[in-house]
């Protein structure tokens, strides 16, 4: 094929610089409708947890997808409050993020207190099942209404429980244990049926207070026993599996709503993106984590399933109890969609 020469070259060329031009007006004008920010994140855990990961990938998104320009900030260790002192700075507008159990938030959307229901997944497939469709999406409609939006769903895991005294290998070993619980009403009230003397507390005032003796135990995911290295003042770690545990990424209301169509979008995408890599991170972590703990002194026992099976039945009536105050359509809802997935 021959080159063109002449009027024929020079028309290719305009055509040329008229493309180049279009493609940097089309670039430029995608650049104008992000603004450089920066949006702290608060977390109560360290940066070498799963939920580190995910803020990575997160952060590394936003920056890809807006030229740099929308950067994510962590801060590790309860830096900017607790769970819950941080959820109410980012619904006042004066926090752009937090990454929050649901648990905590509850006395602000009481049906996110169906999460707190004991034993209520069997596995973490069914969560994502859950939490990532139309379920998921009903409780994070119920978000601005209070100051939030919800950008995805994470996870703190499956939790389990700790204690200085002794194994619990059945119901009757939970009583007299002084156990620190989330500060929500259901988790109290579930260990207190099970026989604890539940004790509400920050997470951050944990460690602290079980090597006091405060508190005699706690529960928490695997990863956040190892991660905060309560291993230290605990010896015994039975695998209750007793909750499971959904992580919220709640960005301030009043922020968002100054935000472009695009940087939302933009935050939504990547909230996603970090969602895949912090649950990838985060079970990868636990499988390993059972190992590690032992390693570092702690004795591991399971429940064997008559027992564990007493213990849920002593744990029923919770659902009966807090029905109410979560909302039957909440209940109704979720039980309604995990016996759909589970085929019943």
């Amino acid at each position: 094929m021959s080159k063109p020469t002449g009027p024929a070259k020079a028309t290719s060329l305009t055509r040329a610089v008229a493309l180049a031009a279009t493609l940097g007006l089309a670039a430029a004008a995608a650049q104008a409708q992000f603004q450089d920010r920066n949006f702290r994140v608060s977390n109560g855990v360290s940066k070498e947890h799963p939920m580190g990961n995910g803020l990575a990938k997160m952060g590394a998104c936003t920056l890809e997808k807006t030229g740099g320009k929308m950067k994510i900030q962590p801060f590790w260790d309860g830096a900017l409050g607790s769970d819950l002192t941080s959820t109410q700075s980012v619904r006042s507008g004066s926090l752009d993020m937090v990454l929050t159990s649901t648990a905590p938030v509850v006395s602000i959307v009481p049906v996110l207190g169906v999460f707190d229901l004991p034993f209520l997944f069997n596995n973490a497939a069914e969560a994502d099942q859950l939490l990532d469709g139309k379920v998921g999406d009903w409780f994070s409609a119920k978000m601005p209404a209070v100051g939030a939006i919800n950008l995805a769903w994470w996870e703190n895991g499956f939790r389990h429980t700790t204690n200085s005294k002794r194994p619990i290998t059945k119901v009757e070993d939970f009583d007299g244990v002084k156990m620190r619980v989330m500060q929500n009403t259901i988790f109290l009230d579930t260990f207190k049926t099970l026989g604890s003397n539940a004790v509400p507390m920050a997470f951050t005032e944990v460690y602290s207070a079980l090597e006091t003796h405060t508190v005699d135990g706690q529960e928490n995911p695997f990863t956040n026993i190892e991660n905060m290295k309560f291993y230290e003042v605990q010896k015994y770690l039975t695998l209750t599996k007793h909750a499971y545990s959904p992580t919220l990424v709640l960005f301030s209301k009043k922020v968002w709503d100054t935000l472009s169509p695009q940087e939302q979008t933009v935050l939504k995408e990547c909230a996603a993106v970090g969602r895949t890599e912090q649950r990838r991170a985060n079970r990868a972590q636990e499988a390993m984590s059972v190992d590690n703990l032992r390693a570092k002194g702690m004795i591991v026992n399971e429940i064997s399933p008559a027992e564990m099976q007493r213990v849920r039945d002593r744990a029923k009536v919770i659902y009966e109890r807090h029905a109410k105050a979560i909302g039957e359509e909440a209940v109704t809802m979720v039980t309604g969609e995990l016996k759909r997935i589970r085929g019943n």
